[in-house]
């Protein structure tokens, strides 16, 4: 073989190497972008300092594409579910002597709810004059039942109420009491009104975030969200801002595709969209949810290369932002002023 055809059969290769490079690159470009190795990746300034660890263990399966785990804070523990009179229907059980804790924990129904209406007996403890939920030990000299009037899924219904009422006839003959059940009529009219008004002041907010050029994996979603303090929660597709106090409803959520979080190989799975929320009522505005929305949204948008836009579509601007401000002062006033202020026991019970 002669010089020349050596010197051809060279460059034939070095084009042949250039061009598989090329198209390699090019693969790689036009696919989602991916999330860099942990070791790069810094909290932004205004993620939090830290996060809680017991949000992973109940809220997550700690899947974060790589992301480092959340350090442990400690939370303020939730009060139990307590009756209120804003909410249930009341139905007091009267009591010939006072009677155990064990013996009323030990005839309560199986269930708790009747349809999709949460069911609570509370007992009035002869030592502290304290009604609660009944427990071993105690003595109570009266016991009072009550029923969710309305939640999201509707206003109590004649069915339910009839179902309720059985329940705690049952219950008071096991103990050997008796119950004073208020008319149906008058608990339906309430449930109905109070339906009318959770419907007239429900609200859900939310944003989309739309790629704006290449499309990202999950890994590249998680690993973003991550640096403004989201974690992983327990439906695929579904990342959380926890709140402080336990076991309350999470301050904000970002979602996208299941299919894609489900995926064999999800850092090859595009997804151009992802959803960022708060449930209003469900909130206290003292944790600044609104503020913690809009800025979440506006920094994964900076860093994700997203256009922030309404479920129209159309693009939100800060003044946007404003306008669902003030509207959202409004109905956090109309909350508070019927005793139901967001993020009180009774407004997360009513608007679930």
């Amino acid at each position: 073989m002669d010089s020349l055809t050596v010197a051809l059969a060279s460059l034939g290769g070095i084009v042949l190497a250039g061009v598989i490079a090329h198209g390699a690159w090019q693969a790689r470009r036009a696919g989602p972008k991916r999330a860099v190795p942990a070791a790069r990746e810094e909290p932004s300034a205004s993620a939090p300092s830290d996060r809680d660890a017991d949000v992973l263990a109940d809220d997550g399966d700690g899947a974060d594409g790589g992301a480092v785990a959340a350090p442990v804070r400690r939370l303020s523990k939730r009060l139990p579910i307590q009756l209120d009179a804003l909410i249930d229907a009341f139905a007091p059980i009267a009591l010939d002597t006072p009677v155990a804790g064990d013996s009323v924990l030990a005839h309560l129904p199986s269930k708790r709810h009747v349809g999709s209406k949460l069911v609570l007996v509370e007992g009035l403890d002869v030592d502290t004059g304290h009604w609660e939920a009944p427990a071993a030990g105690k003595r109570y000299s009266e016991l009072q039942a009550g029923v969710q009037l309305a939640s999201r899924t509707g206003p109590l219904n004649e069915i339910e109420y009839s179902e309720f009422v059985q329940r705690m006839q049952a219950l008071a003959e096991a103990i050997g009491g008796s119950v004073d059940a208020p008319d149906m009529l008058d608990v339906m009219a309430r449930a109905r009104e109070l339906d009318a008004f959770a419907s007239a002041h429900d609200a859900q907010l939310a944003v989309h975030l739309h790629a704006r050029g290449a499309a990202w994996s999950v890994g590249y979603i998680h690993q973003h969200a991550r640096r403004h303090g989201f974690v992983p929660g327990v439906v695929p597709g579904r990342l959380v801002y926890a709140a402080e106090e336990e076991g309350a409803p999470p301050v904000l959520t970002l979602t996208f595709d299941a299919q894609a979080a489900l995926a064999d190989e999800p850092d090859r799975a595009a997804v151009r969209d992802v959803t960022l929320a708060f449930d209003v009522p469900q909130t206290a505005p003292a944790g600044e949810p609104f503020q913690a929305w809009q800025a979440a949204a506006q920094a994964l948008a900076v860093g994700m290369d997203a256009e922030v836009v309404d479920d129209d579509g159309r693009p939100l601007s800060s003044a946007g932002f404003a306008s669902i401000g003030a509207e959202l002062g409004q109905l956090y006033a109309a909350l508070e002023a019927r005793d139901l202020a967001a993020g009180s026991p009774a407004a997360r019970r009513l608007f679930s």
